[in-house]
């Protein structure tokens, strides 16, 4: 029997597709990616089309997308991102058609506009097997009566590659660490606003706190952390890391005591499980994806935007050391438990195979 082709439509420069299509290479797929955000990715075929972000470029772009799957011929089509790449899975002409839901464009997009909603229903009642990695996305597609089936699918971490370091961490410095993107979302503002109460509230401890992620805020940030007097030389605490491999994810989560993700909207955040694996104490935006994964044991839960609240997490963890070691501890277990990478592709493979017919 030959080898599954798989045609992914989706962002070839982001780093959860890359291991999305390097774990089905892995399995023995034939790969492809259409894309408009071109950039190497091993173990597939890339085809770039109208390369760019215009909103006008997804809909004008559809003629050649169309000829582009008809010559690729793969036995079934998966987007990435219901309400851009989606749009491209959807309308290419290659069924059966897998939709996967990130998070914004389910929680976010379609609230923006009803013509936003309606392309979006249409996008999702056109796939015959719908993902997403939260239940809170699984119920917002389910509002747009679809028929095919919806599977909770995590995007998972290395649980072999992310691990808690082999020493204890610095007693002596307290580390915070962000993973998320600089942008609105994601809150980076607030962090650094929280860090800076703490800090005034804390005086003489020793403060680190590394922001990985990059993104457009960075100048914004920088202004922000200088004026709150977070970059002073000599007593840094801030530092701005920005884009990172999978090795410097590791160093960062192994150094940091605490890992910090609080944006205003998010699904499973693939930050918060490497965190976990890591054996990261946790704070996190009272989000419903974040409930599922963090309780007291694990970490602590805060308003979205409230930097008060945000502050005061982090002092009850830098006030109790070893409740915090021992948040890790847990976080660890919860990581091998229920968000091994490898289980949840093994899982996605599975769902192709019986999509095409054949036995897993």
């Amino acid at each position: 029997m030959s080898a599954p082709r798989l045609l992914f439509v989706g962002d070839a420069d982001s780093v959860h597709l890359q291991r999305w299509v390097r774990e089905m290479h892995a399995r023995g797929a034939e790969c492809h990616v259409i894309t408009r955000r071109p950039a190497p990715l091993a173990g597939a075929t890339l085809h770039a089309v109208r390369p760019g972000d215009d909103a006008a470029g997804w809909f004008a772009a559809l003629p050649e997308v169309r000829r582009v799957a008809r010559a690729i011929a793969p036995d079934l089509v998966h987007g990435h991102y219901v309400t851009s790449n989606g749009l491209w899975a959807a309308a290419c002409g290659v069924r059966p058609c897998v939709i996967t839901a990130w998070g914004s464009d389910l929680l976010v997009t379609p609230r923006e506009s009803r013509a936003k909603r309606w392309l979006t229903g249409w996008i999702l009642r056109r796939a015959d097997l719908l993902t997403g990695d939260s239940a809170d996305l699984l119920d917002a597609m389910r509002a747009f009566d679809v028929t095919a089936p919806c599977h909770e699918i995590l995007w998972g971490a290395d649980t072999e590659r992310f691990v808690p370091p082999a020493r204890p961490r610095d007693p002596d410095v307290f580390t915070i660490v962000s993973l998320r993107q600089w942008l609105p979302n994601y809150h980076i503002d607030v962090i650094l606003q929280a860090v800076a109460r703490l800090r005034a509230r804390a005086p003489g401890a020793a403060l680190r706190l590394l922001l990985l992620g990059g993104g457009a805020l960075e100048p914004l940030l920088r202004d922000q952390a200088a004026a709150l007097g977070l970059l002073e030389p000599g007593a840094e605490v801030a530092r701005f890391v920005g884009r990172v491999d999978d090795a410097g994810l590791v160093a960062a989560l192994q150094a940091a005591d605490v890992s910090v993700s609080v944006p205003a909207s998010d699904a499973t955040s693939v930050a918060l499980l490497e965190s976990l694996a890591c054996g990261c104490a946790v704070v996190v935006s009272d989000l419903p994806a974040n409930r599922a994964w963090v309780d007291d044991a694990g970490g602590l839960r805060v308003p979205a935007g409230d930097a008060v609240a945000l502050a005061d997490a982090l002092h009850a963890l830098l006030a109790d050391r070893a409740r915090c070691a021992a948040m890790g501890v847990h976080n660890r277990a919860v990581a091998l438990a229920r968000a091994s990478r490898r289980a949840q592709m093994d899982r996605m493979w599975a769902l192709y195979l019986q999509l095409l017919g054949r036995a897993a």
